[in-house]
């Protein structure tokens, strides 16, 4: 049923914005992409054929992840991961199939631009976001 094709992104949270950017575009070579206006608190990092989101734990999307990362606290947001074309409908009852709870789908920007998608929990209580190719 569900077949990755590839790291579609991954998001980190930060109170050291500046030295994110700095590590990841200066040392690592990625190139901004995208920021969410108003204080909202996204950088899109274009790595490859995949993003790296870094989200500033005091903006309001950084607000919903709790707080700053630490050694007891959670720095990774979620990992997202590109899948074969699958209808909505059959991914949704596989996941409810297996005892998955999921979320609905809705309209996320990624890697290849704004699609579909649906998040989930694994064992460990990871976010992982499921986005299928379009038909």
């Amino acid at each position: 049923m569900i077949r990755l094709l590839a790291l579609d992104h991954v998001v980190f949270r930060t109170n050291k914005l500046d030295r994110m950017l700095h590590f990841y575009c200066e040392v690592l070579g990625c190139a901004v992409e995208r920021t969410l206006p108003d204080g909202q608190g996204l950088t899109q990092l274009r790595a490859g054929a995949a993003l790296i989101d870094i989200v500033t734990v005091d903006s309001k999307l950084g607000q919903a992840g709790g707080g700053p990362p630490s050694q007891v606290g959670r720095n990774v947001d979620h990992v997202c991961l590109q899948m074969d074309a699958v209808s909505e409908a059959d991914l949704l009852s596989y996941l409810d199939q297996h005892g998955i709870s999921h979320s609905d789908f809705e309209i996320r920007y990624g890697a290849d631009g704004f699609g579909r998608s649906v998040y989930l929990n694994d064992p460990e209580g990871n976010v992982i976001e499921l986005r299928p190719r379009e038909h």
